[in-house]
């Protein structure tokens, strides 16, 4: 891709010119003028710019979001922090993000947000939102602070957290419930359940043995305990990182009540055969499991009953990844390669361009109620990820922006790959290297009514 000055006709701050559009409905040539961070024009005759992108061969989509990230700071810097995760995920040709609120300390209240805020300012390579932790502490203040500017929503964690940020507790759960009005987003594992069977992995210190510690009924029991509580207070749900088939079977029969998130790693990495190439660092939660499972999760993908894909991109150091099982903690990265993972999906006919378009852009948009993004159309925020689909590259951990260093897809070749990334009309990467400076801002967000979902 080649950058020109122009100077003639109308002036655009920006050009991208001679690329493939995608939308969620179809693919078409245009041209799009940007000025001042928005889009003017899908047809740029008689338009001139101060820079020009050339996107002849590449393939144009609405800017990624990414609705489920640990970035780890204020706290957990070691493992990750604003900046290396943001510039990871536009080197991955993702524009927006929404932060998790496990952090030290957590995100519970209205300071902890503006300090997430403020620390993302003039650092934050793409646009950026921040979760808030719903717990006993602040339940009753929720429908105030999910309303707050750049709050992506309440967060809750059923399971697998720690302090007020465990919410196990029904009395809770509905407190939560009853105080606000956006998608509640819920890591649904039952705690009580996982405590019982934490003894299994204990004996056998074997890491294989992690999906049958968190086994199928951990996770389905508190999707069913929480959908159960919110059609009682006539709330929606985002339920996160689906991975099994009973799950998807169960919240398919409730699309009135929750909205569903899937994951590439859930989609792409298959037990046993992860945990005995990749031990420990194939450990999330809840866990990959084997191919019945992920071959459910592309079956609700294809039929229509997943909303988004979100990474979870959850980073640990290889130090502490290296412990002996089960003393290591769960999760791995995720931001900077779930684009071309999913790519490589579509180059291999799993699902249509069109299809990730949604699930990475409209979908987020429409579950979260996000405001001016996820749309190549006049008057929307000039967020673009320019895709080759021809390219052929090869992912590893020397490319990995992350604090933590390392990938699970190190050493896999992918067809397609993201070329540049653009963010409210500013070309943040180009050819796998970021220029000039942090842009991001925080997303904006409807918070008049909840988004009911499709």
């Amino acid at each position: 891709m080649l950058t020109a000055k122009g100077a003639t006709g109308r002036h655009a701050d920006l050009l991208v010119r001679g690329g493939t559009v995608v939308t969620p409905e179809k693919s078409a040539q245009a041209d799009i003028a940007c000025v001042d961070g928005r889009i003017v024009s899908l047809d740029a005759r008689g338009w001139s710019a101060s820079e020009v992108v050339k996107a002849d061969g590449l393939h144009v989509l609405p800017g990624v979001i990414d609705t489920q990230v640990h970035f780890r700071e204020p706290g957990l810097e070691h493992k990750e922090n604003l900046e290396a995760g943001t510039r990871g995920a536009v080197l991955g040709g993702v524009t927006a993000v929404f932060e998790m609120p496990n952090t030290h300390p957590l995100t519970l209240h209205r300071a902890d947000l503006e300090r997430k805020l403020a620390a993302a300012s003039g650092r934050a390579w793409c646009d950026i939102a921040f979760y808030i932790g719903g717990s006993s502490v602040n339940a009753s203040e929720l429908g105030h602070l999910e309303t707050l500017p750049g709050c992506a929503g309440v967060k809750v964690l059923m399971g697998s957290s720690f302090g007020d940020l465990l919410t196990d507790d029904d009395t809770v759960l509905r407190r939560i419930l009853a105080h606000g009005r956006r998608h509640v987003a819920v890591h649904a594992e039952d705690e009580a359940r996982l405590r019982e069977r934490r003894a299994i992995v204990e004996a056998s210190g074997d890491v294989r043995d992690h999906p049958r510690w968190r086994d199928v009924e951990s996770a389905l029991k508190a999707t069913r305990r929480i959908v159960g509580m919110a059609a009682e207070a006539g709330r929606l749900l985002h339920v996160l990182h689906v991975s099994t088939a009973e799950e998807v079977a169960f919240l398919a029969a409730h699309r009135s009540r929750a909205t569903v998130e899937v994951l590439p790693h859930h989609l792409t990495l298959c037990a046993p055969e992860c945990y005995e190439r990749l031990g420990t660092l194939a450990q999330m939660n809840p866990p990959v499991r084997d191919a019945r499972h992920r071959e459910a999760l592309w079956h609700a993908l294809r039929e229509g009953q997943v909303d988004t894909l979100g990474s979870d991109h959850a980073p640990h150091t290889q130090e502490e990844k290296a412990r002996p099982y089960p003393q290591p903690p769960s999760g791995m990265p995720g931001v900077q390669t779930l684009l071309p993972v999913m790519l490589d999906h579509v180059s291999q006919g799993r699902l249509s361009l069109q299809r990730l378009v949604e699930l990475t852009s409209a979908g987020p948009a429409r579950v979260f109620g996000i405001m001016g993004k996820a749309r190549i159309a006049v008057g929307y925020d000039a967020d673009l990820t320019l895709i080759d689909l021809k390219a052929r590259r090869e992912i590893t951990n020397r490319w990995m922006a992350s604090v933590c260093g390392w990938t699970p897809y190190d050493g896999m070749r992918v067809t397609d790959w993201p070329m540049a990334t653009i963010v409210r009309g500013q070309v943040v990467t180009r050819d796998d290297a970021v220029q000039g400076q942090p842009v991001g801002q925080p997303v904006r967000f409807c918070n008049k009514m909840a988004i009911t979902p499709a």
